[in-house]
C-alpha cells in the first residue's frame, strides 16, 4: 500500500507540473482550456472556474491532460473561434506544446536548488579494500586512495563518482581517473573500455571496476533469528557473537559481520563449524546453510539470521562530504545538474538505439513505484531528488519527436512553419498510428523488464 501511495503521490505531482505548463501558456496565448485533469477516467472530483475550465481528479493515476477548445475535436461556436487552439499561430502552438516539458525542467532546477540550499551529504570517495583480479587492482589502486576527479570533473562524494561512471556505460575508449593517496600524492589512472557493460541489466559501474567504499568494522553479533531457518535449527540465538568458522579444512577468525556473511553465502548446504560467544562462554555450533538460487542458476547460502543494529558504529564526520550553497550558487549548480541529467537521458536513449546499452535498463511504473517508496522512506531530501530526476526524464521523453507526444506535435508544427501549411490530415493520422505503435512497444518492454525484476 505504501508503494502504491508513493507512486500516486510522485506521479500526481509531476503530472500537475507538466500539465500546468501547457495550461499556463495556453491561457497566455488566448486559448480556452476546457478541462485540466489529473488522472484518466470519469472524474472523482471536479470544479469549474469562472473562465469555464473544469479542474478534475480522475481514478487512473497514470498521467493527466489539458483539453483545449479545438475545431478538430468538436464544434466551436462562432463567437469562440478566436479562442480555439487550432486558430492560433504556429509559434503559439509550438510554445503551448513545449510548455509541459519546460515546466518539468524548471521544477527540476527548483528541486535541486532547494537541495543545494539545504545541503547535500555523501560519503567521501575514499577506497576501502581493493579486491584482486579487478580492474582497480590491476591499475594499482589501493585501500585509502581518494578519487579526486573523473575525466577532469571533480568529485566530492561517491554519489558524484557513480553519476560520472554511469555516463561511460556502453562507451569504447578510455576512462581517466585521478586519485590521491594518504600522503596527498596524486596519480592518473586510465581504464580501457570496450562497449563497457553494454550487455548488462542494471549495470553497476563501481562494482565492475572494483571500487569499494571504505567500511567501518561491524561485530558479527546475531541480532535476530528467523524461526524455522538454518540458524534457528542449529541453535544460534540473538546476542551470539560469531568468533571463528571452520569450513572443511579452512579455519577463519571472524572480525567483521561481512566476513561471516561472505562465508555463509559461499557455502550453500555445506557444513560450517562455528565457535560463538554467548553470555561470556564459548559454544560450538554446527551450521548447514540452506541453498537459494539466484541469477544463472547460481546458488548462495543463507541461514535466516540478521544483524544486531546496536553494533553498527556511527560514521565519523570526516567521512562525510557536505555541499551547502547560497541562493545564487544553488541556482547555478541546480541548472548545471539539470542540464547534465538532460544530456545523460538523451545519451542513454541514443546508446539503446545503437545497441551500446541494453533495453533491459528501461523501467516502467512498477520500478518507478518501488523507487518512489524507497525515496519516501529515506526522507524529504531523497524524495525531492527522486522527483527531480523523474521530472527530467518525463520532460526529455515528452520532447522526443514521436507523434502523440509533445515532441511529435512540435515536429508537425515545425514542418508547418517551414512549408507554410500543415501536413495533410491523412499523413498526420498515419504518423500518429506509427507513434502509437512505437510507444506501445516501449511500454511493453518496460512492463516486461519490471515484471522480470520482481
Amino acid at each position: 500500500m505504501s508503494t502504491i501511495l508513493s507512486f500516486i503521490l510522485a506521479i500526481s505531482i509531476l503530472v500537475v507540473i507538466h500539465e500546468f505548463g501547457h495550461f499556463w501558456v495556453a491561457r497566455r496565448c488566448g486559448v480556452k482550456v476546457l478541462r485540466f485533469s489529473v488522472g484518466f477516467g470519469k472524474p472523482l472530483w471536479s470544479y469549474t472556474d469562472k473562465l469555464g475550465t473544469e479542474f478534475s481528479i480522475a481514478p487512473i493515476p497514470l498521467g493527466g491532460y489539458v483539453k483545449m477548445l479545438d475545431q478538430r475535436e468538436g464544434e466551436v461556436k462562432p463567437e469562440e473561434l478566436h479562442l480555439a487552439f487550432n486558430q492560433k499561430t504556429v509559434w503559439q502552438r509550438i510554445a503551448i506544446a513545449s510548455a509541459g516539458p519546460i515546466a518539468n525542467f524548471i521544477f527540476a532546477i527548483l528541486a535541486y536548488w532547494s537541495l543545494f540550499m539545504m545541503g547535500i551529504s555523501g560519503l567521501v570517495p575514499v577506497l576501502g579494500q581493493v579486491e584482486i583480479e579487478t580492474p582497480a587492482y590491476e591499475q594499482g589502486l589501493q585501500s585509502g586512495d581518494r578519487i579526486v576527479s573523473i575525466a577532469d570533473v571533480a568529485v566530492d562524494s561517491y554519489q558524484e563518482v557513480s553519476w560520472q561512471l554511469i555516463s561511460y556505460i556502453g562507451e569504447t575508449g578510455h576512462l581517466p581517473l585521478t586519485v590521491e593517496d594518504s600522503e596527498q600524492v596524486r596519480r592518473n589512472i586510465i581504464f580501457p573500455l570496450n562497449r563497457w557493460l553494454s550487455d548488462q541489466e542494471a549495470p553497476d559501474p563501481m562494482k565492475a571496476l572494483g571500487l569499494q567504499p571504505r567500511q567501518l568494522p561491524i561485530d558479527a553479533v546475531i541480532g535476530q533469528v528467523v524461526e524455522g531457518g538454518a540458524a534457528a535449527d542449529a541453535g544460534l540465538m540473538a546476542g551470539d557473537k560469531v568468533l571463528t568458522i571452520l569450513s572443511g579444512e579452512t579455519f577463519t577468525a571472524i572480525g567483521d559481520w561481512r566476513e561471516w556473511v561472505a562465508i555463509v553465502r559461499e557455502n550453500p548446504e555445506n557444513i560450517l563449524d562455528l565457535m560463538v560467544e554467548r553470555d561470556g562462554s564459548e559454544i560450538a555450533i554446527r551450521l548447514v546453510p540452506a541453498a537459494k538460487k539466484i541469477e544463472d542458476e547460481k546458488s548462495i547460502g543463507y541461514v535466516g539470521a540478521g544483524l544486531e543494529p546496536s553494533v553498527i558504529p556511527a560514521i565519523p564526520s570526516d567521512w562525510i562530504a557536505e555541499t551547502k550553497l547560497g541562493p545564487i550558487d544553488s541556482v547555478v549548480q541546480a541548472t548545471i545538474k539539470t542540464k547534465q541529467l538532460i544530456v545523460f537521458t538523451l545519451e542513454s536513449l541514443w546508446k539503446m538505439i545503437l545497441g551500446d546499452l541494453s533495453v533491459k535498463n528501461l523501467s516502467g511504473p512498477i520500478t518507478i513505484a518501488k523507487v518512489a517508496d524507497s525515496s519516501v522512506s529515506n526522507g524529504l531530501q531523497a524524495f525531492i531528488g527522486f522527483l527531480a530526476l523523474l521530472s527530467v526524464s518525463l520532460g526529455v521523453l515528452n520532447l522526443l519527436p514521436i507523434p502523440v507526444l509533445d515532441g511529435g506535435h512540435i515536429l508537425f508544427y515545425g514542418i508547418e512553419a517551414i512549408r507554410g501549411k500543415a501536413l495533410s490530415e491523412r499523413t498526420q493520422i498515419m504518423a500518429v498510428q506509427v507513434g502509437m505503435a512505437l510507444l506501445m512497444s516501449l511500454m511493453v518492454i518496460a512492463f516486461y523488464n519490471d515484471i522480470s525484476r520482481l
